[in-house]
């Protein structure tokens, strides 16, 4: 009993003495580990635990890259990082996802992979608790609290995030140092020329399980899930309007501050967008990208390329929705549309009088303004419209470019071979609305109705004498009054 009390009390001491040790042995650990952070950066005050650490950590300050990639020139601070780039032109990747095959150049890349599948997300924001996938993006996030911005000095454009600004850079340098393995077009960034990759290689992992659709990179599914969601999580910062993009807000943003920090290289227009600024340079440059596959015209806007494409298919994709008639343009359904509605939505600001068609519009205006901008080139004579101007130099030129099917007669108006060919065809649209008679002149049919209404709307200014036909005032005017 007593040799059994005595064992106890001996195991205690032991453990006792045991707990001391483990503890005392965990303090001296500590003290090893401080003393081995006892190098420190006299550049930013970190703490490293090895002179080597220091001499790595020094290339962030002085920017020097010794490791250069033979295949592409790209440089790296630490040989590691160069091994695991150069799995890029290599094609290795030996580290494969057990969940959906995808493989990964680096035992690392698989761990933060992992995360899509298992949903961890293990840093949080201290400010909001909003919790993200990898540190990159809660650093980006950091900033929308912080307010930090990084200005670039070409255009003054600012970025919440320093590798964006970076990037940005290269559109005023026209850097592309990255191109495609498989088509060798050229990218800016890394990551662009990555995604564009996935393309040839028909790689599209991520799916949305709404509707099934697939995409090329976590972006753009996450974009385009908020159409399903309906979510928008970016709020103009001047009005309530939400947006689901982030470049929507930023886009829509510039009407409110006037920004525009795109600026044309041959002129000074500025532009809010950047592909405004790319079909304006055009103008300067010349230049027509898109090429008709049916003829050899060549444009400088794609939305004209497919217009005139339409000539040749003779695609008519716009219906109207009250008579079924098509259009191979979506501005002359809306012009069209119209007619049905009685929609006038030009009103004129010199009178109440109002117009479906703008062009309409302008040349009414003209009426109040006088202004008459066409000039002929052979008389010096102007006009308000460009169709009078084309229809009066026929004159000079003696052109007559409508020609009757029926016989070899040319005219220079349109309207004088629609009259000429009712000779031909003994067609007469125009129908007394008092006996059914028919004519195929419009003018003799107004001619004949006064006939019937005895309306005589021509005087003579002589002895005030009215007549129903212009031909017989001046009949009256030569028999009677000329001396």
């Amino acid at each position: 009993m007593e040799e059994n009390k005595e064992s106890e009390e001996q195991k205690h001491l032991h453990d006792t003495t045991r707990e001391k040790t483990c503890s005392q042995t965990e303090k001296v650990a500590l003290l090893k580990r401080r003393d081995k952070k006892s190098i420190t950066c006299t550049q930013c005050g970190k703490s490293l635990t090895s002179k080597l650490s220091l001499e790595r950590h020094m290339k962030i300050h002085t920017g020097e890259k010794p490791f250069t990639c033979d295949q592409c020139g790209t440089s790296f601070r630490q040989s590691s990082h160069l091994k695991t780039h150069m799995k890029i032109h290599t094609g290795e990747k030996p580290f494969t996802c057990d969940q959906c095959g995808k493989s990964l150049t680096s035992k690392h890349n698989l761990n933060l992979h992992m995360r899509i599948h298992t949903g961890e997300k293990p840093f949080t924001c201290y400010q909001c608790g909003t919790r993200f996938r990898y540190s990159s993006d809660i650093k980006r996030h950091m900033n929308i609290h912080t307010g930090e911005k990084h200005e670039c000095d070409q255009c003054g454009k600012t970025f919440s995030w320093p590798p964006n600004l970076k990037s940005h850079l290269k559109v005023h340098s026209k850097e592309k140092p990255h191109s495609c393995s498989f088509c060798g077009k050229s990218f800016s960034c890394l990551q662009s020329v990555k995604d564009h990759q996935k393309i040839h290689a028909v790689v599209r992992e991520y799916m949305c399980f709404e509707c099934e659709k697939t995409f090329i990179t976590a972006g753009h599914l996450k974009q385009h899930q908020r159409i399903h969601t309906g979510e928008k999580p970016y709020k103009c910062s001047h009005c309530d309007k939400r947006f689901s993009h982030s470049g929507s807000q930023k886009t829509h943003e510039r009407i409110h501050t006037d920004e525009k920090p795109y600026k044309c290289s041959h002129c000074d227009k500025r532009f809010s967008l950047l592909n405004p600024l790319k079909k304006h340079e055009r103008i300067h440059t010349g230049e027509k990208p898109y090429k008709c596959s049916h003829c050899d015209k060549r444009f400088s806007l794609l939305e004209t390329l497919k217009k005139h494409e339409r000539i040749h298919t003779g695609e008519k994709p716009y219906t109207c929705s009250h008579c079924g008639m098509r259009f191979s343009q979506l501005a002359n359904l809306k012009k069209h549309e119209r007619i049905h509605t009685g929609e006038k939505p030009y009103k004129c600001s010199h009178c109440d009088k109002r117009f479906s068609l703008l062009d309409t519009l302008k040349i009414h205006e003209r009426i109040h303004t006088g202004e008459k901008p066409y000039t002929c080139s052979h008389c010096d004579k102007r006009f308000s419209q460009s169709s009078h101007l084309k229809t009066h130099e026929r004159i000079h030129t003696g052109e007559k470019p409508y020609k009757c099917s029926h016989c070899d007669k040319r005219f220079s108006l349109l309207d004088s071979l629609k009259l000429h060919q009712m000779i031909h065809t003994g067609e007469k649209p125009y129908m007394c609305s008092h006996c059914e008679k028919r004519f195929s002149h419009l003018t003799n049919l107004k001619a004949h109705e006064r006939v019937h209404t005895g309306e005589k709307p021509y005087h003579c200014t002589e002895c005030g004498k009215s007549f129903s036909h212009s031909s017989s005032l001046r009949s009256h005017k030569i028999n009677l009054h000329v001396k």
